[in-house]
């Protein structure tokens, strides 16, 4: 075990390890459920997609590319089915009015995948490595940090975002609000779950001020028992145990169930496909990137470039080959998860990392009653901590610089601010390629710019112009 993941040589042990890895398992399996729900449209039946079947694809997907990420390239980086392009999959198909199936749309993400299998092997992913500057990679980490604070702030209900009470407001259309105005509130704290949320943060916080092993996991274990002892406003108990002995919970998979190779390559003629791999292949490009050099930077994998280089260049080729394997099982993009970096918080540092997480997922397909038991709560809490850790690299930022500054606050300010990893990254490539190039024209500095970087910066304004998201 030592000898294969060289946990001595990354100053880790297997204890360590397998918590980092129960850890960000932890703040994972929402996926389990959430992926579900959003691509069968709740059960609705309105995608076409059924809910079990993509259960168990996200389960599997999950399990088998996080283990392959884990025994290849020895990283402590945990996949699944992606937030937000999975939103995306499911719009795009009932948005359609049924002449966009959800085959098409599993073809459109496998066809993503191949793209990025080609661009992977070309080594065009890998020289974004190379060609972003380091206040942007650190920047990167930043606004990663503050993208999972939002999510763990708004799934507790600690964030809420109010618009107007009383009429729904069109895509599009906005309020008008005063200058002292807001749309973002503090949640109630007579509200169960952000009253157990704000318990969670002090469970692990003291936790981690203490410095006990494993302080996250520990905290979201003892917060989901606080929620035993805690009632939902119609009575019933927040984590209810009763669930594990009830007649409608199924504790043995149906394989059968699976969407498995469900391709429409007909389907791929349609105009519209066209913009939809576009998007797929835009969104998990920035994405996996920024969590990749993000948690890479976390873990302190970057400190030996070269070493660092060639890992995250392997670690991309495992997300390129996941996200069409995913594909073939049933769901939308599997992409590298923001949330590995609870466990790289509780000291993972090697693939053994990965592979507990990968094991747990795998697992899950069993145990799918006992993972539901951990309330959204308890890991809303561990995600506001490990922002904490990840703001820690906003030291390394030149701030005095303002052609790294610039575009490192861009990066750091549009992530949670738009909900959107490639939006942060998007803006802070084309504000240095052009605050550079300004710089370099007014005689005020020779700063480098990668062909690469124009590259990019010329991708990202024509995928705004022409695809709006």
């Amino acid at each position: 075990m030592d000898r294969f993941f060289k946990l001595k040589e990354h100053g880790t042990t297997v204890r360590t390890e397998v918590m980092a890895g129960l850890t960000t398992f932890m703040t994972m399996a929402y996926i389990l459920a959430v992926n579900p729900n959003i691509l069968s449209a709740f059960g609705s039946g309105a995608t076409g997609m059924d809910w079990t079947a993509v259960f168990l694809a996200t389960a599997i997907a999950a399990g088998v590319v996080t283990i392959c990420m884990g025994l290849f390239v020895n990283f402590p980086v945990a996949l699944a089915p992606g937030m937000g392009l999975n939103a995306y999959f499911a719009t795009v198909i009932l948005a359609s009015n049924g002449s966009f199936t959800y085959q098409m749309a599993l073809t459109a993400v496998f066809i993503s995948g191949i793209i990025f299998i080609l661009l992977t092997v070309t080594k065009i992913r890998q020289m974004l490595i190379v060609a972003v500057p380091d206040s942007l990679k650190h920047a990167i980490t930043v606004g990663i940090g503050l993208f999972i604070t939002i999510i763990g702030l708004k799934n507790s209900g600690l964030l809420t975002v109010a618009v107007e009470l009383a009429n729904d407001v069109p895509k599009g259309k906005y309020t008008d609000l005063l200058s002292f105005e807001t749309v973002f509130h503090i949640g109630s704290m007579h509200n169960v779950n952000v009253l157990l949320t704000v318990i969670g943060l002090a469970f692990i916080s003291i936790l981690m001020v203490l410095r006990v092993r494993g302080a996250i996991l520990f905290g979201i274990l003892l917060t989901t028992l606080v929620g035993i002892f805690m009632n939902n406003p119609d009575g019933s108990p927040v984590v209810n145990l009763a669930n594990l002995t009830s007649n409608q919970t199924t504790w043995i998979p149906d394989l059968s169930k699976l969407a498995f190779m469900e391709f429409d390559f007909a389907g791929v003629l349609n105009a519209g496909i066209i913009s939809v791999v576009l998007t797929f292949t835009f969104v998990e490009l920035f994405d996996t990137f920024g969590t990749l050099v993000g948690t890479a930077n976390r873990a302190g994998l970057m400190k030996n470039e070269a070493e660092g280089r060639k890992r995250v260049g392997k670690a991309m080729m495992v997300d390129a080959i996941g996200v069409s394997g995913g594909a073939m099982l049933g769901t939308s993009t599997v992409t590298a998860f923001v949330e590995s970096s609870a466990g790289i918080a509780e000291g993972g540092r090697t693939g053994l990392t990965a592979v507990t997480t990968g094991v747990c997922f795998l697992l899950a397909i069993f145990l799918a009653p006992l993972a539901a038991l951990v309330p959204g709560a308890a890991t809303a809490a561990a995600l506001v901590v490990v922002g904490v850790l990840m703001m820690q690299s906003v030291k390394e930022i030149d701030f005095s610089d303002l052609v790294y500054g610039i575009p490192a606050f861009f990066i750091v300010a549009f992530m949670p601010f738009t909900y959107n990893i490639a939006n942060g990254i998007s803006f802070g490539i084309v504000s240095y390629v052009v605050l550079a190039t300004a710089a370099r024209l007014g005689g005020k500095g020779k700063y480098k710019v990668h062909w690469l970087m124009w590259v990019l910066a010329v991708l990202i304004v024509l995928r705004y112009i022409f695809i709006a998201e």
